[in-house]
C-alpha cells in the first residue's frame, strides 16, 4: 500500500485529533503525528490537515498537533487544521471537505490501527470511497521511537477561552449520535 502511494502521493492526509491533557501529548497524539511526519517526508504525501476542535480540554486539537508537527519538520505551509471537529467521524468528513474546497483530489486518512478500522466503513459509505485509509505501521513506528522526541510548543497557542468541555454540552446519547456520525453538518466547508 505504501509502496503505491509512493508511486501516486496523496496531496493530503487528513489525521484526526486527540485531547490534550496535561501540558503534554498522549503515546496515541504522539504516534498520530509522528506518523504523518513520516508519512510527509516519504513523500506519501504532500500535505497534513490536522483535524479536532477543543472538545474535552480547552486546547484544540488541530491546533496542537499541527504546532507539533512543524516543529518535527513539516513546513508550515503544508500543514493544515480543520477546527470544528468533535467526533472521529467528523473528523473525517469536514477534513475532507476542507481538503476538496481546497482543491485537493487525493486524499487520505492517515491514524492508527483501531481508528482506521472503526472508520473504514463510515469513510467508504458516507465521505468518499476515493478516501485511502493508511493505519500505523507498528514495526515502522516502533523503530522510530528512540529517535521520538517531545519539542516545547506554545500550547497556550491553541487555548481556547470560556471552554465547556463536550460532556456537559452532550448527553451520552447526542455524543454516541455524534460518534456514529449521525449529526453532522452538511454544508461545513460547502
Amino acid at each position: 500500500m505504501l509502496e503505491e502511494a509512493k508511486r501516486n502521493p496523496y496531496e493530503v492526509i487528513i489525521v484526526p485529533g486527540v485531547p490534550f491533557e496535561d501540558s503534554t501529548w498522549n503515546w496515541i497524539m504522539k504516534g498520530r503525528v509522528y506518523w504523518s511526519k513520516y508519512l510527509y517526508d516519504r513523500g506519501i504525501t504532500k500535505n497534513v490537515i490536522y483535524s479536532g476542535s477543543a472538545v474535552y480540554t480547552p486546547y484544540v486539537e488541530a491546533g496542537i498537533m499541527a504546532l507539533y508537527a512543524e516543529k518535527l519538520g513539516i513546513p508550515r505551509e503544508n500543514i493544515f487544521m480543520e477546527r470544528l471537529a468533535e467526533h472521529s467521524t467528523e473528523n473525517v468528513y469536514y477534513s475532507y471537505r476542507l481538503a476538496k474546497k481546497m482543491g485537493f483530489e487525493r486524499i487520505a486518512l492517515a491514524t492508527d490501527q483501531f481508528q482506521s478500522k472503526m472508520l473504514k466503513r463510515f469513510t467508504k459509505k458516507v465521505v468518499s470511497r476515493d478516501v485511502g485509509i493508511i493505519p500505523f505501521v507498528i514495526d515502522t513506528l516502533a523503530a522510530m521511537q528512540p529517535l521520538m522526541i517531545d519539542p516545547e510548543i506554545d500550547f497556550q497557542k491553541a487555548f481556547v477561552n470560556d471552554f465547556t468541555p463536550l460532556t456537559e454540552r452532550e448527553t451520552k446519547w447526542e455524543r454516541f449520535r455524534g460518534t456514529r456520525g449521525l449529526d453532522i453538518d452538511t454544508m461545513v466547508y460547502r
